[in-house]
């Protein structure tokens, strides 16, 4: 197993108060092709009842650092290094028995794709019931109604009726809300949503982040909550963790990575937001480039070959040296820039350019 360096081990959050804490984190996938560097030494803590968002682009690593803490990778050709511990209890080294009495019980996922995740066989009603009946032992007619209360929790209309519908016959944003009610239904104290308003319309998007925080005041779940829209993030997240190639470049509070960013992937983050008080005459500036192969990541910092700042570091330092997450101007941020430098960039060129 990996250690932290210096400066990730001293910046560390401590696990005793989190509800969730993962800790050197590693993901690597066998295939046909070499070895998937998916997560490296990813360290974390989330605690009870408040809401970690995760972001970054496709390929970043967020989901399939959730689906570890889950145990839904496939072990046969997946090697899981680190510490997971959810409430005191670690979940790396626990048996498949073990985690199946928590999954939909203790944790729960609400996966991207509602319509790939709920069964075509089985009505919305079967699925809700289903891990109620399994964890609580709860019959059938027990089952049924405990659908019916939670089809009505999360919105559903007419919730007598729908509970004997198919997945198909419910709407997009209807079906997210449904996979919200099969992940809540025995009321997990940890809810893991993996991009549950992609390929939603912006008021669906409003009303599904409204329902996940009127959820949480209700029963004080933790979650985690994984996007790459920065705009959903500022809704919901209490603290906030920016992913790339696989390892975490920024962590702070909400406000403190929205507002105040001390790494040149959040400034292109934040600079590719369409604002709607912006001229139409002002062209989106996206990060150039794509991200990374993490079957072949850059050397040192993985983000340097589409970084506009790099020439500002002395000599070769972004291309031979990985650098550690460490404290700058108030939150985590892996950037060799130094922190007089990072202000300077943020307070002269990128919140002129995010307020124009």
């Amino acid at each position: 197993m990996s250690t932290l360096t210096k400066s990730e081990a001293v910046d560390a959050p401590q696990a005793g108060n989190a509800f969730l804490s993962v800790r050197d984190l590693r993901v690597r996938f066998r295939t046909e092709d070499g070895i998937v560097n998916a997560v490296n030494n990813l360290t974390f803590d989330l605690e009870q009842g408040k809401t970690l968002g995760i972001v970054g682009e496709s390929g970043s690593g967020k989901s399939v650092s959730n689906l570890a803490v889950m145990g839904l990778h496939n072990p046969r050709n997946t090697t899981i290094e680190g510490t997971v511990t959810l409430d005191g209890q670690e979940l790396l080294t626990a048996s498949q028995r073990e985690l199946e009495k928590l999954r939909g019980n203790k944790m729960a996922m609400i996966f991207q794709d509602a319509l790939a995740a709920l069964s075509p066989y089985y009505t919305i009603g079967r699925q809700i019931a289903e891990p109620f009946m399994k964890h609580t032992g709860a019959n059938k007619k027990e089952g049924r109604e405990r659908a019916i209360e939670m089809l009505r929790r999360v919105g559903i209309p007419q919730p007598q009726t729908r509970v004997d519908d198919f997945p198909h016959q419910f709407s997009g944003g209807m079906r997210q809300r449904a996979m919200i009610a099969m992940a809540l239904v025995c009321d997990p104290q940890l809810l893991i949503a993996d991009e549950p308003t992609t390929a939603l319309d912006v008021t669906v998007q409003a009303q599904i982040v409204d329902l996940l925080k009127d959820l949480q005041q209700e029963s004080g779940t933790s979650i985690v909550f994984i996007t790459h829209d920065l705009g959903v993030i500022r809704e919901i997240a209490d603290d906030v963790l920016v992913m790339y190639a696989g390892r975490a470049v920024e962590r702070g509070t909400m406000r403190e990575v929205l507002k105040t960013s001390q790494h040149p992937y959040g400034w292109g983050l934040l600079s590719s937001i369409p604002r709607i008080n912006s001229s139409v005459d002002v062209p989106l500036e996206p990060i150039p480039g794509t991200p990374p192969s993490l079957l072949n990541p850059p050397t040192g910092c993985a983000f340097n070959p589409r970084c506009a700042y790099r020439e500002l570091v002395d000599g070769d330092k972004c291309v031979t040296e990985r650098p550690p997450l460490e404290l700058a101007n108030g939150h985590l941020s892996a950037c060799h820039l130094t922190p007089a430098q990072k202000q300077s960039i943020l307070t002269e060129q990128i919140l002129p350019r995010l307020s124009s």
